[in-house]
Order: structure tokens, then sequence, then C-alpha cells
């Protein structure tokens, strides 16, 4: 009798398993088919380009869309995207537009299109090179989460992340629930309309207002997630998909946790890698490996230098220094006092750019470790420039929080961090501070209606090329290859002996040139070698 039961449950769950497949695929296909006929459903925005009237833009053409604030009511209330384009600078030949946009979240396409050409080349003699503000950001209905920009400046200096001690930790959970309230109190309408579905959808819309049948796209770190989205719900009007420095869909949406444990690790496994390379290179290259006081007679650069393992046991000594409170740097007037909490924040963020970042971060490590022998004027001159604008942080917390899923109590982050330190003693607390406002952050009551948690099946006609530099200090090479395989539909290309957050080099331009223009694929496998190595020059 126990078979015969053993033999009638074996055969309903075999005949059930495929049933439920197919009631969750009808599930997620209903799901997408409704965002998708909301951005349908509103008009297409009417572009009037003009020449930009600012001085670092003037080279580009200026245009601001309308969308709607909330796709669930498309003739209702609206707000306004901040575009600018580079035309393709042979019109007889162009295909289109390509479209870019930059990560965080939080950046300015704006900030970025000023600094240089957009994608010089090839790519902009046959395309019209558009980036944008994303909603939430720059000159797209930027978020604001205090009446004026000195309480602004004045809560941000308070912060502490990540915390160095049990008192700092304490008053980081008081920070993050205070930062909720004060954009739930000054941002109310625009905070439910803030995912990246929502950005995707806006995406669709500058589409169809330049006249594009499908979209052409490029992005980058958070911006990689951008076109995962995309590619989720609009498969079918992609043309090229080429994302690089790669985000996982899958937990970055539904298990956050897991994946700030990844960034950590990485930027852990990278750090290891800058102190290595570093005793490679030697002091005359990468000053942190020197000595760490310099007799009278002896420049940073004539030291003896020290191998992997000592650096990264002064590293360690400095930020359990830190730990128990600021370190003074220089002497007299122009002293600086230097946190545990700026430390780790710049090698976070330096560790993102091997040609100027990673002798910066060497310089600016040595001088800390030095104290009152240190130079307090390269100390606050790294710090001045390499640190978060408040606009950008307001914009990042804003658009994570929509996006992600975190527990909803800010006291446990502590525990949390704890349970990171033992494969991201340092980065687990950096990267999950940074979203301790989503414990308490204000979300719609029954959550975000319109956010979307996958499948990340790309259904386009040709396949997404992905890039990922091996040494991400962020973005991990685990995370590319979990997200290839999100996508299906994608091809990964590894910079082999790439370091830093930007892929890049020659290798790389030409890929990237055959795929958006051509469409064409490397074969499966293919890898780019770096063109440089750190502390090369």
């Amino acid at each position: 009798m126990r078979g015969w039961r053993i033999v009638v449950v074996a055969a309903v769950v075999t005949t059930l398993a495929p049933l439920i497949g197919c009631v969750r695929q009808g599930v997620h296909e209903q799901a997408v088919a409704g965002l998708v006929a909301q951005a349908d459903a509103a008009p297409t925005p009417s572009l009037a380009w003009t020449a930009c009237q600012e001085k670092d833009l003037s080279r580009l053409q200026c245009a601001t869309a309308t969308v709607p604030l909330d796709y669930a009511h498309p003739d209702g209330p609206t707000l306004a995207l901040a575009l600018v384009r580079q035309p393709a600078t042979d019109s007889s030949r162009r295909i289109g537009t390509l479209f870019t946009a930059v990560g965080g979240p939080g950046g300015s396409g704006l900030h970025w299109a000023a600094k240089d050409q957009m994608f010089p080349g090839e790519i902009a003699r046959r395309f019209d090179v558009v980036t944008f503000d994303q909603r939430g950001t720059g000159r797209s209905a930027q978020v604001r989460c205090f009446p004026n920009p000195e309480e602004q400046q004045r809560f941000w200096a308070g912060a502490w992340v990540p915390p160095g001690n049990a008192e700092q930790e304490a008053a980081q959970a008081r920070f993050s629930r205070d930062l909720s309230a004060s954009c739930a109190a000054n941002s109310p309408e625009l905070l439910p309309h803030l995912t990246t579905v929502d950005a995707a959808r806006d995406l669709d819309l500058l589409r169809r207002a330049v006249g594009d049948k499908k979209l052409t796209y490029e992005g980058a770190s958070y911006a990689s997630y951008l076109g995962e989205v995309y590619g989720a719900l609009f498969g079918d009007r992609v043309r090229a998909l080429n994302l690089s420095s790669m985000i996982d869909p899958d937990s970055y949406t539904s298990d956050s946790r897991a994946q700030v444990a990844e960034s950590a690790a990485g930027t852990e496994e990278v750090l290891s890698e800058f102190f290595r390379l570093c005793a490679q290179a030697g002091p005359s290259r990468c000053t942190f490996a020197g000595a760490v006081k310099p007799t009278a007679d002896q420049a940073i650069g004539d030291q003896k230098p020290s191998g992997s393992a000592d650096l990264q046991d002064r590293d360690t000594a400095l930020l359990d220094r830190l730990r128990q409170g600021p370190v003074l740097v220089g002497e007299g007037e122009q002293t600086r006092s230097v946190t545990y909490a700026e430390v780790v924040a710049q090698q976070a963020m330096l560790l993102y750019d091997v040609e100027q970042g990673w002798p910066t971060l060497a310089r600016f490590l040595t001088e800390v470790e030095r104290g009152a022998a240190g130079n307090a004027e390269i100390v606050r001159g790294i710090l001045d420039k390499n640190r978060f604008p408040p606009d950008f942080l307001d914009a990042f917390i804003a658009i994570s929080c929509a996006d992600k899923t975190f527990v909803r109590d800010p006291d446990q982050w502590p525990t949390m961090t704890k349970e990171l330190a033992a494969t991201s003693p340092t980065y687990g607390g950096f990267w999950l501070y940074l979203h301790q406002p989503c414990a308490s952050w204000p979300s719609p009551q029954g959550g975000y209606p319109q956010r979307y948690p996958g499948p990340w099946i790309l259904r386009s006609d040709v396949p997404a090329l992905l890039l990922n530099n091996r040494f991400d200090p962020v973005t991990p090479l685990t995370a590319a290859r979990t997200a290839q395989q999100a996508l299906v539909n994608a091809r990964l290309v590894v910079v082999e002996g790439g370091y830093g957050h930007e892929t890049a080099g020659d290798c790389i331009k030409n890929l990237r040139e055959r795929y958006l223009i051509d469409q064409q694929l490397p074969a499966p496998g293919a890898t780019c070698k770096a063109d440089q190595a750190p502390f090369a020059g």
C-alpha cells in the first residue's frame, strides 16, 4: 500500500511539474505584457534639438523629453528628461542612434558627456550618440532629500560609511532612518517611480522619439542592469545590446545582500592584487612599496621595497589604528584629520581607475600611514577630489532602494557585516552600509507594483555582447558569468589581465565597433588582453 502511494505521488508530481512551469511562465508573460502596454500607451516625446548653451557641452545638441511620472497613468503628471546628442559625423552612412547611459545609479550622463567626445572613431561616424540623465538624477527631476544644499552638505558630512566601531554603528543607524524620512518628506511624489523598470520604459520612449525601430545600446556597471531590464521587457525591440562591468540581475533585484557580498569580495581581491603589483613595481612606481618613514636623506621613491604581504599587513594595521580614532596627518595649521570611513572609501573608489587611481591610492596610503610626518596637503587634495557628491548619493539611495531587496531593520547591519567579514573583512561593511537606508525606506504600501524580478532571458535576434575585466573591484567576473547565464542569449568576453572598473583598450574598441556597427559577435570563448599592466608607467 505504501509503495502504491509513492507511485501515485510521483505520478502527480510528474504531471504537475510542467503545469506549474506553464503557470509561472504565464504569470511572467502577463507581467511583462502589462509593463510594456503601459509604456506603449504613453505619447512619444517630441525632441527639439538645439545647440547646448553650456561651454562644456557646446559641441553637442541638447533636448528635453517629456515622459510620464507614473506609467500606470500615462496621461497624468510628467517629468522632463535632459538629453544630449553627438550627431554622426558621416551622415551619409549613419546607422541610427546609439543610446548610452552612465552607472551609479545616480550618475549624470550630461556630466560624463561634458568631459570628452562620446565614443570617438568609427562609432562616432556611424551613429548619433545620445546620453541622458536618468529620472531622479542630475537635470532629470533630481531626487531632493533636503530642503536646501546647505542642509544636504551638513547631513552627509555626518555619515560613517562604513562605521569603525559600535558608537559609529549606532550613529549610522540613526543617520539611515533620518535620511529615509528626509527623502520621503522632500520627494514624496517622485520616490515611488524610480525603479529601473521606469528608466527602461523611458529608454523605449526615447527610442521611439528618435525614430529607431530597434534600440542600439551601450551601458556599463549599473547601466548594464538598465540594459538587462530593457532586454527582458523589450527584447524584440533590441538591435544591439553591449553591456560591460556586469551586474548579476537576479541577486541585484532579489537577493541584494548576496550581490553586496559578491561586490565586496571583488574589492578585497583587487586590493590584494593592488598590494601584489605595488610590491612588484617597487617604490619608484608605487610609493606605498617604500618604507613607512624614509630617512632625512632618502626620497620616497628611493627606499627599499616591501613584499606584498608586508603591504597587506601595513594596510591592516593602519585600518585597525583608524578604528580607534582619526589619524592626524601633518603638523600645525595644515593638519588634516583622516577617519576610518574616509580611508576605506578612498580605497574602494581609487581601485576603479588603474591609470590614475592606483598611483593616487599608493600615495594616499603612504601619507596617511606617516601621520604627523605625512603631507597633509596631498591628503587633503585627494580627499577633496575623490568623494561622492551629495546629489549622487541621494539618487543612488533612492534608485537602489526602489530596485533592491534588504531586510527592513537598520539595526541588523552590524550583524550582517560580521557575517560578511569571513570573505570581506573591510568592504563587506562599506558596500552594505551604503544601502542601510533601504531598511527603513518609504516604499509604497504593498511594494513597487512595477518592479521586475526576472527572468532575464534576452529574446532578441542578435545576442548581447558582454565585457568584463578579470579583476574588477565592484562588478567581479563571477557576476558577469552569472549574468551571461541569466540572459542566455549573450556572449561574454573577458579582458585577461584587465584591472579596474572600465573595460578599455584596442581589443575592446574593435570588438565594440564590429558588434554595434556590423552586429558581428566574437567567437565563443574569445578574450582580450589588457593593453597595459598597473604601475607600468
